[in-house]
């Protein structure tokens, strides 16, 4: 399935998280981020030492020296012999970074001139990875219109709307994201009430997302509900995804010069990123 874009939009990079060392880490502290980058390019969670060390261009008894230094940390954990997962010491790493994100009081801004520019919603997905990948909207901005008109059930807000294999948002979110979170996210079954224009087929859902990468947003139409089209850009920290910004639009109501659109879901996206990377006060 094709998704409609514009090639008026400047493309983006795009990322190679999961490529391994082109060459053996030098110093001592750059083989230990190497060790635990290597945990982001394995599938699964649990992983040997043997793949840690060839994912991390390290010999055995480097990494193994590394994975214990860590054990004791909390950067890794021993689960079994010779096997290790992720800590919790670097999910609090992770907690830290993410505390400094832009409160709520900046990006509803955001939201209110996106709404205001376009007549469409205005919404702000975040990427919740407990319990598996999904997202979650934790702001929006839907003028004086009542949510039933949107026609979703609280059923479908649990479903639907958090899967990432669904919607605009979802798949501008799945698009930055390394290839083994990809990967799990394929693998999941289409939430039963998604809309009539979800993609089913990954091969053709995939390559969506690379298109997603060379462009900077996605289009969905009627992907999450009947009669409601959708355009996202991605909230980055840097080269990290963070969420999107979500502009839904009826369909009957969707110009067709998706630019417009385009434009200003962009540039929402991109003054959170801003904010995410810079947290300092600014007129959009």
């Amino acid at each position: 399935m094709k998704i409609s874009t514009t090639s008026a939009i400047a493309a983006v990079p795009e990322q190679r998280q999961n490529d391994a060392p082109s060459k053996p880490p030098s110093s001592l502290a750059a083989r230990a981020f190497a060790v635990q980058q290597a945990f982001t390019r394995l599938p699964g969670d649990v992983h040997s030492l043997r793949a840690i060390a060839n994912a991390a261009g390290l010999d055995d008894a480097t990494t193994h020296r590394i994975l214990q230094t860590g054990v004791s940390d909390g950067v890794f954990e021993q689960v079994s012999r010779g096997r290790y997962r992720l800590g919790t010491g670097t999910a609090r790493a992770g907690v830290q970074a993410m505390a400094h994100s832009p409160g709520a009081a900046s990006t509803h801004g955001v939201l209110e001139r996106l709404h205001q520019a376009t007549g469409g919603l205005a919404l702000l997905y975040v990427l919740a990875p407990f319990g598996g990948a999904k997202r979650l909207c934790t702001d929006y901005v839907i003028g004086d219109m009542d949510p039933a008109e949107v026609g979703m059930s609280a059923a479908d807000v649990v479903s639907v709307s958090r899967s990432l294999r669904t919607g605009a948002s979802g798949r501008v979110i799945l698009a930055y994201l390394p290839q083994t979170i990809q990967d799990l996210v394929l693998a999941e079954e289409v939430p039963p009430t998604a809309g009539p224009g979800v993609i089913r087929d990954n091969d053709a859902l995939a390559a969506t997302l690379d298109e997603i990468r060379q462009l900077g947003f996605g289009v969905g139409r009627q992907e999450c509900m009947p009669g409601w089209d959708s355009v996202a850009a991605p909230v980055l920290w840097h080269d990290s995804i963070m969420g999107a910004v979500l502009l839904l639009k009826r369909s009957s109501e969707m110009p067709a010069d998706l630019r417009p659109l385009i434009y200003h879901t962009r540039k929402a996206a991109e003054y959170i990123s801003e904010l995410t990377a810079r947290p300092l006060p600014a007129a959009m």
